[in-house]
């Protein structure tokens, strides 16, 4: 006998589940989203799940219905007494800040704690539900077009699961990092999680994740204001940035610098529909201005000026896989390899040396950095020798 899954598909029911939830310790959320055909994420489904003393109600909410207001979970969300609780929060937070210009609080990312607590890197959701609440998940509507109504049986138990199993996996992780007296790790975690300039785009900005391997001043220029002007154009339209041209078609045109048209038109990656109408204009004039500007970006080390130390950089990275051993702290949650080639060129401005991975490894890094420890390997193990 299966159990009729609840989907609320009006502002009062969904008023009177947040009403409830507002007096349990905690509610697990998640959500389903489609991004393929937009900039940003298209919201199609909430879950939700109560903890299993508060009666453990799940619910499905359709952000699709007609007349649904989401004002009720927004409320929910600003309630300081409900911990929100998700798994790699990060999407779904994105989706709600962009709509709604908020951050559920108190957040607890069960991700992140699970790399706190020593379940390694980027770990799963099947992962935690197998290891944690010890039983495993049906994927088979994975893959699914969130937005398509009715939702199928199939549809709906797969999304609950992504909620139900998340209280087990919650309240362990929970107690694990109370145990452990790590609550305020995930707390300096959580804050980022909640900043926004996390999901802030700025066009102006968009040039520094493109990759490419000139580093000449003027072929950035050009490759600043094509960005720039396909992140204003992409944003303004809500379409997806490979919709006005891909990455590799801008180094091309940065490379090309295309006057006209007819130039342009030669460009083997550009799109068709890009060749003319709003987006060849937006391209010629972007290849305009970095062509005439005298503001010429350069190649950004970690500290302008200061050469990079290669050896420091691979003694770093022994320490930081010694110090992930030691704490069970993932390594790639302790410091990238950005902070690491950061650090060997002499920066101090750095993630990895300060707050709490100060004290896992930052301290020790600036001490090995300064010449005032070394490392000694003695069997599988790597130990910190003071230097005298």
């Amino acid at each position: 006998m299966t159990t009729e899954i609840t989907t609320i598909t009006t502002t009062e029911a969904l008023a009177r589940f947040c009403e409830i939830a507002r007096t349990a310790p905690y509610v697990t959320v998640d959500t389903e989203f489609l991004r393929e055909r937009t900039y940003y994420s298209q919201l199609c489904l909430i879950q939700m799940a109560l903890p299993p003393a508060q009666g453990g109600q799940a619910v499905l909410v359709d952000p699709l219905a007609d007349g649904l207001s989401l004002e009720p979970l927004y409320d929910l969300f600003r309630a300081p007494g409900t911990v929100k609780v998700f798994h790699a929060a990060r999407q779904d937070l994105e989706i709600f800040f962009h709509d709604a210009g908020l951050f559920p609080q108190p957040l607890f990312d069960t991700q992140v704690a699970a790399m706190v607590c020593g379940f390694g890197e980027q770990v799963g959701y099947e992962t935690l539900v197998r290891k944690i609440a010890k039983t495993s998940l049906d994927k088979s509507s994975r893959f699914t077009d969130w937005s398509r109504r009715p939702l199928s049986e199939a549809q709906k138990v797969y999304a609950l699961a992504d909620v139900t199993h998340l209280r087990a996996i919650y309240e362990f992780l929970q107690a694990e990092l109370a145990r452990s007296g790590r609550t305020e790790w995930l707390a300096e975690e959580m804050a980022i999680l909640q900043d926004p300039e996390t999901y802030l785009t700025r066009p102006e900005d968009a040039w520094l994740k493109v990759r490419t391997r000139s580093s000449q001043p003027r072929f950035l220029a050009v490759l600043r204001e094509l960005a720039r002007f396909r992140e204003t154009y992409a944003q303004e339209r809500n379409v997806p940035r490979s919709r006005v041209f891909k990455d590799d078609a801008m180094v091309e045109l940065a490379s090309t610098r295309p006057a006209d048209e007819a130039d342009l038109g030669k460009s083997r990656l550009v799109l068709r529909e890009a060749r003319r109408g709003d987006i060849a204009a937006g391209i010629l004039a972007a290849v305009k201005t970095g062509m005439e500007t005298r503001d010429l970006p350069h190649p950004t080390d970690p500290e302008p000026g200061r050469p990079g130390n290669p050896a420091l950089a691979d003694l770093l990275r022994v320490l930081l896989k010694a110090k992930s051993d030691e704490s069970g702290v993932a390594s790639k949650l302790i410091a990238s390899a950005s902070d690491l080639d950061a650090i060997a060129a002499g920066a101090r401005d750095v993630p990895a040396l300060s707050g709490w991975r100060a004290e896992v490894f930052g301290r020790d890094a600036l001490r090995l950095a300064e010449g005032r420890i070394a490392l000694s390997a003695r069997g599988g193990a790597v130990r910190v020798v003071p230097v005298e």
